[in-house]
């Protein structure tokens, strides 16, 4: 079909989120020796166009929400020529290594907070 395969979108939002949290100081490896893991609990992607092999794409990501345990992460995947491919958004939950849901380390849910999106 000479399109990317759909669910490619889901591991691009990863990086995007990944370097986000990286860019807020505190690299997502980190979090995790210091015992939580963001789960993706919910994901939602709309697609409206769809990427072709080899085509370079740009992954514009952003914190829309923070609760105690709980960050959504929003997504526009574009291409080269800025032509919107996919809007999506993730919901991640904070998990102990017993598998139960945490609240967010304090230090991460602050850097998250600063990050959030201006409300109109």
């Amino acid at each position: 079909m000479g399109v990317v395969y759909h669910a490619n979108y889901l591991a691009w939002c990863e990086v995007g989120r990944t370097d986000l949290i990286r860019s807020l100081g505190t690299p997502y490896g980190e979090i995790e020796r210091a015992g939580t893991v963001l789960a993706v609990a919910e994901a939602s992607l709309r697609y409206k166009r769809g990427a072709r092999y080899d085509e370079v794409v740009q992954v514009a990501t952003r914190v829309t929400e923070v609760r105690s345990r709980t960050v959504t992460f929003g997504y526009e995947i574009r291409a080269a020529d800025g032509a919107l491919l996919v809007t999506a958004s993730t919901v991640l939950v904070a998990v102990r290594p017993d598998g139960r849901s945490t609240v967010l380390p304090v230090h991460l849910r602050q850097a998250l907070e600063r990050a959030l999106e201006p409300t109109i």
